[in-house]
């Protein structure tokens, strides 16, 4: 008797194991296929990943910047007159004993230095802090150092004699212009006068609206061509 079994089928191995299936009758096990994630939930991802990011890079440059020493805004340039003013002043002794404190770079501390030394006249001087309103021929009081200054050299040097010549902008006519000027010119002479300086060592004149030191086209630039010059005519 042959005991042996027979070998079985391709078919028949897939069966084996596992319990015959009745027609009608429902399945022993469920077999659940694995999905895979649909990509718009991918997406989602980095999306909200790449929110993180740049939220955590927004608030350390904020810190950064909180953090960082504040730059303080450069200073406008000043102008000339005023850089002038800002030098320190020299207390300058003057014939006599008397001292008057000058800054460099203005007429009174140019002309004293003149004055004291053995260059010949005639020399002319502009000054730096002595110029007219609009249609005015009074001396402004900011400017009023300024004269009490000047009368106190001309006072340490009796032998010098000047000339005031007062100059006007270029609004106006002519005539009107010559006679403004003309009268800045007396408005500075008188004011030397009342300062203690003798009224024969000074005379004045009208340059009217010629010599503008700037350009008549800007108010800043008439503001400087109403002054007056000074001219050293001996010493």
């Amino acid at each position: 008797m042959n005991t042996s079994q027979p070998t079985p089928t391709h078919k028949e191995l897939t069966l084996v194991g596992e319990p015959p299936h009745k027609q009608g009758a429902p399945p022993q096990y469920v077999h659940v296929d694995k999905k895979k994630a649909p990509k718009w939930r991918l997406w989602l991802l980095l999306a909200l990943a790449l929110v993180a990011l740049l939220l955590l890079l927004s608030r350390c440059g904020r810190r950064e910047t909180e953090v960082a020493p504040q730059t303080a805004p450069a200073a406008p340039a000043a102008p000339a007159a005023e850089a002038a003013a800002a030098l320190p002043v020299e207390q300058v002794t003057l014939p006599g004993g008397q001292t008057v404190g000058l800054a460099p770079q203005t007429l009174n501390y140019e002309l004293q230095r003149f004055l004291a030394s053995d260059a010949p006249a005639p020399r002319t001087f502009t000054f730096d802090k002595l110029n007219f309103d609009t249609n005015a021929a009074v001396i402004r009081s900011v400017d009023q150092p300024t004269i009490q200054a000047l009368a106190q050299i001309l006072n340490a040097y009796p032998n010098a004699r000047v000339q005031l010549i007062g100059f006007a902008d270029a609004r106006g006519s002519e005539a009107q212009n010559a006679q403004l000027a003309s009268q800045r010119a007396a408005a500075v002479s008188q004011a030397l006068v009342a300062a203690g300086v003798d009224p024969s060592r000074v005379s004045t004149a009208s340059g009217g609206e010629s010599k503008p030191v700037e350009s008549n086209a800007t108010s800043e630039g008439r503001f400087e061509n109403r002054r007056t010059d000074l001219i050293v005519t001996s010493k």
